[in-house]
């Protein structure tokens, strides 16, 4: 698979991942924790059907377990932190930090092995992370004191899915399959925390059950899968800048169905995030030998 072709398999997951607010909003009352069970149980199952019409179940033999651990950490440990620290942080302030993971993804796949982090990288991760910054603090004004501990959290899940973004790359030699075994354990997990912590609250009606489904077969099923590709195979400088394009994508999701309003903003932080993908994809480009 030519890098080219990986970079535009792992965009499909920020395509998908434009719906994630859209269809959580719409399974609600579904609580966290049994949203991140149901979820990762359709992912997970339409990943052992691809498995079976595909490379077959005998591909996950071959993988260390220390790899599925890894995996698994990844999906459940950043889940596990974000849903918390929306929890007790306002919406605004935590998802400004969460969304700190693509610069991170940026600035981290310096440390890899073949790959060079140039100037121009640094600049078009800045200036995306401006437009991304105008949309989620745009989205909730609500005054009051935050939270330190939810913001630490919201830092901390920008830092594991960093991580595990750019350690997959490290992982280059293994099935993408293997992410069918990550999403499994992590529904796995998920049932035991549900129970301990949470009330059991299902989808209200045909669009909550849908919104459920919806997001296992795409932003919390299909997307990770995606993910994998770019991250292992493809440019993952460029990736994690064009990552910035989620949240915009989301809003424009969320308004054209009536949940937000559009503002000016979104052309400001649009025109931020545009410039800020040209800047990584020349940075990209000039990397490149002839």
């Amino acid at each position: 698979m030519t890098r080219q072709k990986a970079t535009t398999i792992g965009f499909t997951a920020i395509l998908m991942w434009a719906l994630l607010a859209l269809m959580t909003i719409g399974s609600a009352p579904v609580p966290p924790f049994l949203l991140n069970a149901l979820c990762f149980g359709i992912g997970g199952a339409i990943g052992l059907v691809w498995i079976g019409l595909g490379a077959g179940f005998s591909v996950l033999g071959r993988v260390s377990w220390k790899v599925y651990a890894f995996g698994t950490i990844g999906l459940f440990g950043y889940h596990a932190l974000y849903f918390t620290a929306f929890r007790i942080a306002p919406h605004a302030e935590t998802g400004l930090i969460a969304y700190l993971w693509p610069l991170f993804i940026v600035l981290f796949s310096g440390l890899l092995p073949g790959e060079r982090l140039r100037a121009l990288h640094v600049v078009g991760a800045l200036v995306a992370f401006a437009g991304a910054a105008l949309i989620v603090l745009g989205r909730d004004s609500a005054a009051g004191s935050v939270p330190v501990a939810g913001l630490a959290l919201a830092f901390l899940c920008a830092i594991a899915w960093a991580g595990y973004s750019v350690l997959s790359r490290r992982l280059g030699d293994v099935p993408t399959e293997s992410v069918v075994v990550y999403c499994l354990m992590t529904a796995a997990l998920s049932v035991p925390a549900h129970l301990i912590w949470e009330e059991t609250l299902w989808p209200q009606g045909g669009w909550g059950w849908l919104s459920v489904i919806g997001l296992g077969l795409g932003p919390v099923g299909a997307a990770f899968f995606t993910w994998d590709i770019g991250m292992k195979k493809g440019d993952i400088q460029l990736l994690g800048v064009a990552s910035y394009a989620a949240p915009l994508l989301s809003t424009l999701a969320l308004i054209a169905a009536g949940r937000a309003e559009a503002r000016p903003v979104l052309l400001l932080a649009a025109l931020l995030i545009t410039a800020g993908a040209v800047l990584a994809a020349r940075a990209s480009l000039r990397a490149r030998p002839r």
